[in-house]
Parts: structure tokens; sequence; C-alpha cells
């Protein structure tokens, strides 16, 4: 079917799509058809309601309209692919002739993929931290998994710090008990901070069923920075006793049977993980990297669309949990971000920064033909059941009745297209070695070198459709039963 292509913008083109009425006449049977089974009309069996009575009846026009808005989405991605173009969105779409016989003909206006070229990924290099594991670290592990198997002996004398207490709170506005704002049976070392300020003090010299009241200003809950009276009462006084690092304890809390092997598994667990952070820091680089080098348009509607969809749900998670955006920075200052206004600026620039990544990934799979399996698409319904505590059958089903099918490819896709990349750029370590990301698996493992180094293992890298992000793997790591 004929069609002409004019660019309204680098971002936006209008379609003019003819369709010969000939190629309509399938669909208006069909639309007959349908309509015959969906009327009924004294005389004749549902179904065999002839063209006639129907036209009659309804009027030609309703069929003509109906069997237009059954090829449309055909004739509309046709003339996308004669024409090359990328839509970014939904169509406007204008039927401008429909007569009865002749060649009907409608616009359709889109936003489309700007013309652009990428840089030639071979010689983007990009630097990334040592995947190095000191013993410290492998030390804070241990001491983690201590306190996570302490035993606890009562004492019966004043609390002192390095003491465990559990305390109940509650705080009080002239006498009126506050809501949200009491605890029972908190388990607090003294000493360590973190809560109300003014507890340790209170707390400390306090035995087991006596009470102290200290001024306060409250950290959270709806009267959150205001003063209030504060009683903690101490319901016990406990000393914490460590178990020691020994083969006993290894065989308590993991797969081993000795202390020496349950030490290394953890050192080479905790370095399977920096190799995955360092793959996702390489990930996050080399995209950047070509973002930074790749010069196009974005056109404004898929922009501001974008943009008001995040700061909607941004806003809609804080008000949800009894938050405004200035209450959230109070707690979690930004670094370059004062204010509310400055917050959603910073929104909408990461808004854009994703669309622009989004359309990058997309371009360079098509043009590495990167192809997406049942076998990934699969994968990637079993990472979104982990990550929402459901299971892949409901995942699945999910997809299916919200037609995300095409999303999720597309998902899926510009993470095969991530992996690409970052087996292409040049990756080398603040020490100056060089990092072959290529080898790396998705359990932090390395495999053997192989011939063709332009090979990626792309199941170390997640690509999310608006947002990219390294997953938190630090507990699921450790060799802990």
């Amino acid at each position: 079917m004929p069609s002409t292509v004019e660019k309204l913008s680098p971002t936006r083109a209008k379609l003019v799509i003819e369709l010969p009425f000939e190629d309509l006449q399938p669909a208006i049977d069909a639309a007959y058809g349908e309509i015959a089974r969906q009327v009924n009309i004294p005389g004749f069996r549902r179904g065999h309601v002839p063209p006639r009575l129907i036209d009659q009846r309804y009027g030609r026009g309703a069929v003509l309209q109906e069997a237009i808005n059954d090829v449309l989405p055909t004739a509309y991605t046709a003339a996308l692919s004669e024409n090359g173009l990328t839509p970014l969105g939904r169509p406007d779409i204008d039927v401008t002739k429909l007569e009865d016989g002749q060649t009907v003909e409608f616009t359709a206006e889109v936003d489309v993929r700007p013309e652009f070229t990428l840089p030639d990924v071979s010689k983007v290099t990009v630097t990334v931290p040592v995947a190095r594991v000191g013993d410290d670290e492998v030390d804070e592990r241990v001491q983690r998994l201590r306190q996570r198997f302490a035993t606890y002996t009562d004492l019966d004398r004043p609390a002192e710090a390095g003491d465990v207490v559990v305390l109940d709170l509650e705080a009080r506005q002239n006498g009126e008990l506050l809501a949200d704002s009491t605890a029972e049976g908190m388990a607090y070392r003294l000493g360590e901070g973190g809560l109300v300020e003014g507890l340790d003090e209170a707390a400390t010299g306090l035995r087991a069923g006596e009470s102290a009241t200290f001024a306060a200003v409250l950290i959270g809950g709806p009267h959150k920075d205001e003063s209030a009276d504060v009683t903690v009462t101490v319901q016990k006084v406990q000393a914490q006793e460590l178990p020691a690092v020994d083969d006993e304890f290894a065989q308590m809390v993991s797969e081993y049977d000795t202390s020496e092997e349950m030490l290394a598994g953890l050192r080479e667990s905790l370095e399977r993980m920096a190799r995955l952070d360092q793959a996702n820091k390489a990930r996050d680089a080399a995209l950047d990297a070509v973002i930074a080098q790749t010069e196009f348009e974005l056109p404004e509607k898929l922009v501001d669309d974008e943009v008001t969809a995040r700061k909607q749900q941004v806003t809609d998670q804080l008000a949800q949990a009894g938050l405004t955006v200035d209450d959230y920075l109070a707690a979690n200052p930004q670094e370059g971000i004062a204010d509310a206004d400055g917050f959603l600026a910073e929104i909408a620039t990461q808004a854009k920064h994703a669309l622009r990544a989004q359309i990058i990934l997309d371009k360079l799979a098509e043009d590495l033909q990167v192809r997406v399996t049942q076998e990934d698409l699969s994968q990637l319904i079993m990472q979104k059941a982990m990550a929402n505590n459901t299971t892949p059958e409901e995942e699945a089903q999910h997809m299916m009745d919200h037609d995300h099918t095409l999303e999720w490819m597309g998902e899926v896709r510009r993470g095969k297209a991530l992996g690409a990349l970052v087996s292409r750029v040049k990756v080398t370590d603040t020490d100056g070695a060089v990092v072959d990301v290529s080898r790396l698996r998705g359990d932090g493992t390395l495999a053997d070198p192989t011939p063709d180094a332009q090979a990626p293992v792309t199941t170390t890298i997640e690509w999310n459709a608006t947002e990219s992000k390294a997953k938190d793997k630090d507990e699921a790591a450790d060799p802990v039963e």
C-alpha cells in the first residue's frame, strides 16, 4: 500500500497512507460477519443477517469504520517499516479520506527515533575500581555471623555501655501520649547511637524494671523534629556472648566442616560479589561514555510523559510513607540538591538520561541483530518472580493479562545489547589491569578465557527499561544456611 513520510522534526514524522479499496474488502466482509453475530433481527438466525439489511439498519458507514479500525494497525506498521521509522510512542491517526469504493487515506503523526550514529565502542575506555577483598571485610562478615548466633545472659546490675538492653519507649507532649511514638521489647546496645538522642545517657545506670524520662527531639513519625518527653523502661540488662570462630561454629552457620574452610568460603563469596559490582560499574560507565559521545534530540512529549510518571511515582511512594520531599531530603541529604525543586529537577535529568540509554541500546541491538529467545524471556520472568516474591506462573500470567510481552522482550533485548556493549569496550581497573567482563558468570565466578573475545556472558548484566542499577547480592552470596 502506498505511503509517504514527512519529517516534521528530527523526532516527529507524519505518514500519509493510502489503502486501495480492494485491500479493504476482506475486512469489510469480516465486519459484516461480526455485526451479524452480534445483532438480533426477527426472521434471521443470529450470524445470518444479510449485508443489505445491516446497511439499512445500521448504515454502511458503521461497517466501513469497523473494517478500517481492523486494518489500520497492519497498514500503519507496514508504512513504518517501508519508510524505515522506529516509533517512540502512540500515533495520532486521522482518517482524511473515506468514500465507499474509493481509496482510503489516513495520516499518522508519531514521535520517532532520531537518526544518529553510534561511536566505535571498541575505542571506548572506562575505568572501574579494583575488585579486591581485604581482611577487614572478611572480619566484618564473620562478626556479623557471630552476632547473629550470639547468646545473652541476664544481668542483675545497672546497665553499662556495651550491654544489650531490652527496653520500652514512649513519647509524650504536655502529658499526652503521642501516636506512633512508642516501642516495646526493643533490643539495643548501649553506646551504639542511632535512636533517640539522649537515650544512652538516660538508660545507663538503670536496672531491669526501672525507668527514666528525658527531653528529646523526635527523629521520625508524624511528630518528627518536635520536642517531646521520652520515657525509657528497661525490661532486661544482658551481656552478649559471641561464639568462638571454630569448627563447631563453622558447621553451625555454614556448609563447611572447618573454620578455615568457612573463612575461605566467605572470602571467595565476597570476591564474587566484588566482581559483580565491578562489572555493574563497568556497565554503567560504558553506557554513560557512549551516551556522552552520541548526540540526538529527544521527543518533547516522550520526555514530558516520562518525567511526569517518575515524579508521580516518587511522590506517591513518599506519601504512602507519610513523608514529603522535604522530609525525605532532611533524612537523606543529597549532594548538590538543596530543596524539593532541586530534587524534582534531578528526577527530570535522570529520566532524560534513561531515555537516551534506552534509545541507544535499541539501536545497538538492531545493529548487532540481537535476538530474544523464549529462554531469555523465561529467565526474566524468573527474575521478576524473585524480586516481587511471586511465582513464575503468576508473573507470566501478569505479562499476558496486561499485554507486557513486547515490553518485556524489549527489556531483555536491551539487557543483551548492554552486555554486548560492555564486552566490547576496554575496561581497566584503577591499578591499570585489564578487566575481561565477558568471562564473568552470573554467580560472580570466572569462565575460562575463550578465543572469541567478543562473545559476552550477558547473564551478569541486568537492565531495566527505565532505570539501570546494580542488584544487591550481598546476603545471597553468603555460604550460610
